[in-house]
């Protein structure tokens, strides 16, 4: 037995497939699979039902992939230190990121880190607060990028920046102002429920939290395109990413709407989960983002 194996089979248990296992590890389907089959009979458990497509983890070999998890990330958390000890940066990072966060973010940091960086192999993921929570917690994910504070004590996190929201749409007197305490009297359109900026905009600015527009008219959005489009048409007003507008072309950053009395702010973090952590890295990302956003 050894770690690649065990690396394997988090990895089929992963995509349900030895094929994209395969693929993921970058090896061949024929030496991931004779691996994972020596594996089984040095341990005597069949891990996989491979009659099944997609394939299908036994019960015996869920409690396997459990603490194949925990070792895999200890050795990922023994070579990142290491690679700390030579002031390396260098190796797969798994990063999950909430959508509000990735379409702004992601094009002002990426191509930064992957050139100062060439030996690191970033894994980008988009996933709602919840899931990252929960991947932090499993070891699937190394980092998550998200809106915080959370209700989770056990996720550490460092901040990484603190973000203004502004106001995008139409007022009814076609004024370019608009007090904060006065958008609960105005139609807002409110990203689905599930993204953590509509609970934050709600409770920052006291609002409804239906999304009925009038009696005939429900909706469900998941991107700002859609909120924008939804309020070029249909007049109103929506709350948006300051780093999210600056994407904007000039003619709708014309219809951005000043606040007064009070400002709305969200903060964004990087969090992980200590006994999965790869700490250098993590200092280093954390760095590298506060230096391109400043």
């Amino acid at each position: 037995m050894n770690i690649q194996q065990l690396a394997y089979i988090v990895a089929v248990d992963r995509f349900k497939s030895f094929s994209k296992a395969a693929f993921y590890c970058n090896v061949t389907q024929a030496t991931l699979s004779a691996m994972v089959k020596k594996l089984e009979i040095e341990l005597d458990i069949v891990i996989f039902d491979r009659k099944t497509t997609p394939i299908i983890t036994t019960q015996n070999g869920k409690e396997i992939i459990e603490k194949a998890q925990l070792v895999v990330a200890h050795a990922d958390a023994l070579l990142a230190s290491s690679k700390a000890l030579l002031q390396k940066v260098a190796g797969r990072v798994r990063i999950g990121i909430i959508p509000t966060i990735a379409s702004s973010l992601l094009p002002i940091i990426l191509k930064p880190l992957l050139v100062k960086f060439p030996e690191l192999f970033l894994e980008i993921h988009e996933l709602t607060t919840t899931t990252l929570i929960q991947h932090l917690k499993e070891g699937k994910m190394d980092i998550a990028i998200l809106s915080t504070p959370i209700s989770a004590p056990e996720i550490e996190s460092n901040l990484l920046y603190l973000e203004d929201l502004v106001v995008y749409g139409h007022l009814s007197n076609d004024a370019k102002t608009i007090d904060s305490k006065d958008l609960k009297n105005e139609q807002v359109f409110l990203l689905q429920k599930g993204h953590c900026l509509r609970d934050q905009v709600i409770e920052l600015c006291g609002l409804n939290k239906s999304n009925n527009f009038s009696k005939n008219f429900l909706f469900e959005s998941n991107t700002f395109d859609t909120l924008i489009n939804l309020v070029d048409q249909f007049q109103g007003l929506t709350v948006l990413p300051k780093l999210y507008t600056q994407q904007m072309s000039p003619e709708r950053q014309s219809k951005l709407i000043e606040l007064i009395g009070a400002s709305l702010q969200r903060e964004v973090s990087l969090a992980f989960y200590r006994p999965f952590a790869k700490h250098k890295i993590n200092q280093v990302l954390t760095a590298e983002i506060q230096r391109l956003l400043s």
